[in-house]
């Protein structure tokens, strides 16, 4: 059985706001885990980032 790919996107910054990253909307746990987490769990992953809200847009400069 092949291994699940990794949802990051190389945007490793996370959001002050909400707590994920910008890029793969991870939480910090999510991504520490990663690479200890069995198939299943890697697999739960793309389905709660689904749930989560797009990051918001970037502040005007002023």
């Amino acid at each position: 059985m092949r291994s699940v790919e990794s949802p990051c996107t190389g945007v490793c910054r996370i959001d002050p706001a909400d707590g994920f990253c910008l890029g793969c909307r991870r939480t910090l746990d999510e991504i520490a885990d990663w690479p200890m987490l069995a198939k299943a769990g890697k697999r739960a992953v793309p389905a709660a980032r689904a749930e989560r809200p797009p990051p918001a847009p970037p502040a005007s400069p002023q």
